[in-house]
């Protein structure tokens, strides 16, 4: 018989495979994935980020956010520019667009985030957020990239 340690990594994935299908799904209607929606997620606190920077909050390897890089900018969502100080740097950041498209994605994973909610036990849900971010954390250690809260 497996032991719960032994079936813990699968019983992650399986959550984020969970998650991932009903956010694309929620999204699906507004043109974008539930990846995309994690990077104006983390654009959405204001600050104009540089790829590299974005990459390492998402977390997410740094080709694949060039690739939805392109794709938000040709729909307006997201801007690139040179950075101000390092000519081989570029910042992003939303779009007045992105920013409006941004607020109805979160509205649409409203009854995902409730979901969640009514699965737990009450008053667990600030310990399951904490228990997680020291799975990512301690998994990312390796990788020096730390997991910062999306919203």
């Amino acid at each position: 018989m497996k032991t719960a340690r032994d079936q813990l990594p699968m019983v992650l994935r399986a959550a984020y495979l969970a998650l991932h299908r009903q956010s694309d799904h929620r999204f699906a209607e507004y043109g974008v994935t539930a990846d995309q929606f994690v990077l104006l997620a983390t654009l959405h606190r204001g600050e104009a980020l540089t790829q590299r920077e974005l990459a390492r909050r998402m977390p997410s390897d740094p080709s694949t956010v060039r690739a939805m890089l392109v794709l938000l900018e040709k729909q307006g969502l997201i801007q690139r520019k040179t950075h101000p100080t390092d000519a081989r740097a570029r910042t992003v950041a939303l779009t007045p667009q992105g920013e409006k498209l941004f607020q109805k994605l979160w509205q649409a994973g409203e009854p995902i985030r409730k979901q969640i909610q009514n699965s737990l036990p009450p008053g667990t849900i600030q310990d399951l957020v904490r228990l997680l971010q020291c799975v990512a954390t301690g998994l990312n250690t390796d990788l020096h990239t730390d997991l910062e809260t999306v919203t």
